[in-house]
């Protein structure tokens, strides 16, 4: 089916970077916190929750850190309120398009810093809380197609609202709405029994790419990881590609 290539060249970069698992757990363990603070402790009745610990556990975070996170809550602190989310777009190197989203307690030191950030690299923002029309918001599922059978998986994942799988690299990759993001992975947690995705979150995927050259894209990651070294900036997405 459609989609396998595109999604391929825009995985997420930082899940081979094993440099900066430390402070991705952190932002992970800011986002459940959030969530539980937003919905409750118990993901089973919060969503939101349910996202955020699947979106961690994707990327191999320990379950005591989960478990900490949501006790922090749980025990009364104040640590995972007070925060909210932002998304940002804007472009830079000469016309590749940035989302970005946070999760901040300071507005004004966060609108500061993503305007600084874009102008010291000839961007420039885009209204804040919109979604350049280059980029789709979509669940996405991955795992080791040795873990299932292709066709059982596929017609699992059709069957409960997905709009596309394909099987690439060894890794089965499902594609679904963000409605149908809890109804797929259920379907799947229940009918196979996964323990360990490596990709379960709701995501942007770009529908116009940019290419460049591979120097311009080193520039361009660079870029992606300064941001990302703000402790406001939760993941950034683009729509470069390597030209062939």
């Amino acid at each position: 089916m459609s989609g396998h290539s595109k999604w391929a060249t825009t995985k997420n970069h930082k899940a081979a970077v094993d440099a900066k698992r430390s402070k991705l757990f952190q932002k992970f363990s800011k986002e459940i916190m959030v969530a539980a603070s937003l919905g409750g402790p118990d993901p089973d009745s919060n969503p939101g929750l349910k996202l955020a610990i699947a979106k961690a556990k994707a990327k191999s975070m320990p379950k005591a850190n989960i478990e900490k996170a949501i006790s922090k809550i749980t025990g009364g602190s104040k640590e995972g309120t007070g925060f909210q989310g932002y998304l940002y777009s804007g472009t830079a190197f000469g016309g590749i398009n940035f989302v970005v989203s946070c999760l901040s307690d300071n507005f004004n030191r966060l609108s500061s810093n993503i305007k600084h950030y874009f102008s010291k690299h000839n961007g420039q923002l885009g209204k804040q809380g919109t979604i350049p029309y280059v980029f789709d918001q979509k669940g996405i599922i991955e795992f080791a197609s040795n873990l299932a059978a292709e066709d059982e998986v596929m017609m699992t994942a059709l069957d409960s609202g997905a709009e596309d799988f394909f099987n690439e690299d060894e890794t089965y990759t499902i594609i679904c709405e963000p409605s149908s993001f809890q109804k797929v992975k259920q379907a799947i947690d229940e009918g196979f029994k996964i323990e360990n995705y490596s990709t379960a979150e709701v995501t942007y995927l770009s529908n116009s790419d940019i290419e460049v050259d591979e120097e311009k894209m080193q520039q361009i990651e660079d870029f992606v990881d300064f941001l990302e070294d703000d402790e406001d900036i939760q993941q950034v997405w683009h729509n470069a590609i390597v030209a062939d």
